[in-house]
């Protein structure tokens, strides 16, 4: 074997084994549509929320119910926390909102910065009779 690393090898007291591998082209899909991936994942957790708000409605009225009947102070001490889950819950479908109204905007924000460089090359004799005759012409 003939190659590059023979002299290598031989300092080493090793043997190159090299593997010639054969590349296959693989097409790879990239999504642009970032904004679509956004909805759907707002859709989606919005309506769970939506669906964590009913059954925790539900919740509180069968333990309101239970509590009203037995009077047992665990109970209503369950009924409160179910009250501050709900709560909780609704808060955070109104924090959704407020990020997907953020994400949305910085996917719309186009920044555009515009820099204006002016290079003057000569002599500082030729600026400044430049800038007499510029405020001359303003002037008029």
């Amino acid at each position: 074997m003939n190659n590059s690393f023979d002299k290598l090898d031989k300092a080493l007291s090793t043997e190159s084994n090299i593997v010639e591998i054969e590349a296959e082209n693989v097409a790879i899909e990239v999504s642009n549509n970032e904004n679509g991936h956004i909805k759907k994942d707002y859709d989606y957790t919005r309506a769970n929320l939506y669906s964590l708000i009913e059954k925790g409605q539900e919740a509180i009225n069968g333990i309101l119910e239970l509590a009203g009947e037995g009077g047992s102070p665990r109970a209503y001490e369950v009924a409160g926390q179910l009250i501050k889950s709900v709560a909780d819950t609704t808060d955070k479908l109104m924090d959704l909102q407020k990020k997907l109204k953020d994400v949305e905007e910085e996917t719309s924000k186009t920044t555009t910065n515009v820099t204006n460089n002016s290079l003057f090359v000569g002599s500082t004799a030729e600026l400044s009779k430049l800038l007499k005759q510029g405020f001359l012409n303003n002037k008029e």
